[in-house]
């Protein structure tokens, strides 16, 4: 049975967010919570690179972030960490979008999903997936949407999750050759 935290936290939205049936149905080497502040030095940006480029993110930069999603983006940012041996094994994120349609409804913006190399195939995606949509549940969204890659289709169909529409990207700036670029070598 696997735990939730037990650190003194500084997460970035409160530990009842994090459901205890997920949680204990993982393996007891694995932790399920909120992201730290301190998890600049525990490996989250090494396991966002298995998505795309992440950069070289100062300390500073990164608390500056976490500071501004922490206050300013307070009841929109949920960022899940699955831990393991006091480093991230695996992360996602709920953004809550505040809608005027659907009679000002909330929809919560699966983002970010990445479990790392030597961490996979043990379950640990699905298993952020229904952390994740259990905080949606809770803070009210009446449904979650994500955007994937095609070969990634078939896991989030096995998931519950339909297709529903088709992603487009207008890439800005110095970001819009280096997307290109990226897409014709792919």
């Amino acid at each position: 049975m696997a735990i939730t935290s037990t650190k003194p936290d500084d997460g970035l939205f409160r530990s009842s967010l994090i459901s205890p049936t997920i949680a204990e149905s993982l393996a007891p080497t694995y932790i399920l919570r909120s992201l730290r502040r301190s998890d600049h030095e525990s490996g989250f940006l090494g396991c966002l690179q298995i998505l795309t480029k992440v950069g070289s993110i100062s300390e500073a930069a990164w608390n500056e972030r976490y500071d501004w999603m922490a206050t300013k983006g307070e009841g929109t940012y949920y960022i899940v960490v699955i831990e393991y041996q006091d480093k991230v094994a695996g992360t996602g994120s709920v953004i809550v979008e505040r809608k005027f349609v659907q009679n000002l409804g909330l929809v919560g913006l699966i983002k970010d999903l990445a479990i790392a190399k030597d961490h996979q195939g043990k379950d640990l995606g699905k298993k952020l997936l229904e952390a994740l949509r259990f905080i949606a549940e809770e803070v009210g969204c009446y449904k979650c949407i994500l955007n994937c890659m095609p070969n990634n289709v078939g896991f989030y169909a096995r998931c519950g999750y339909e297709q529903s529409g088709l992603e487009m990207a207008l890439y800005i700036g110095e970001q819009a050759a280096e997307e290109r670029t990226a897409r014709r070598i792919s």
